[in-house]
């Protein structure tokens, strides 16, 4: 694979929904923390369980997400595609992984360590805040769409497996993050 240039990185997270509100300057500040990962298929990113260490952008390739069932079985919930942040629940709130993210093909990866990201954090810096903010919006919508047709499937007098199909297609339609 070809280096990529800081041009590249920036013009390519410029058109990412997260980081839309950045100008280039902020998201520079951003970027000096950014690690590059060339990644192979199925290579865990990270665990289900595991502590929450970092977020990521896709920027070339895909991953695929999963959830342990109640007999522990992984099962597939979503795949997620270049532009798409994943894992930043860790960053909000320091609990382990929520699910398991693996490359469903080579692909090349933004890694964002919270540890710099904190320390970016508490040096006041505003693209950081403002990438809180872009956080904080994403995670509220999610849970109003969620909220919303939970709501209308159980208006619907949907019996428990319908709702429970109902919930496995909300969660497939999210932009899952972890």
């Amino acid at each position: 694979m070809a280096t990529i240039t800081l041009e590249q990185i920036i013009n390519f997270l410029l058109e990412a929904p997260m980081f839309g509100d950045l100008d280039p300057t902020e998201l520079s500040q951003i970027v000096h923390i950014m690690q590059v990962q060339r990644v192979r298929e199925d290579f865990i990113i990270f665990r289900e369980g595991d502590p929450g260490d970092a977020w990521y952008v896709i920027y070339e390739g895909s991953a695929h997400v999963a959830k342990l069932d109640e007999n522990n079985i992984s099962r597939r919930i979503t795949s997620i595609g270049p532009r798409a942040c994943f894992g930043e629940m860790a960053i909000l709130d320091h609990s382990p992984r929520s699910a398991t993210v693996a490359a469903s093909c080579d692909s090349t990866i933004f890694r964002f360590p919270r540890r710099d990201f904190e320390a970016l954090l508490r040096e006041g810096n505003l693209a950081a805040y403002k990438l809180i903010y872009e956080m904080a919006k994403i995670l509220s919508a999610r849970q109003r769409r969620m909220t919303r047709e939970l709501a209308e499937a159980m208006r619907d007098g949907q019996q428990p497996g319908r709702l429970l199909e109902a919930s496995v297609s909300m969660v497939h339609d999210q932009a899952v993050s972890e």
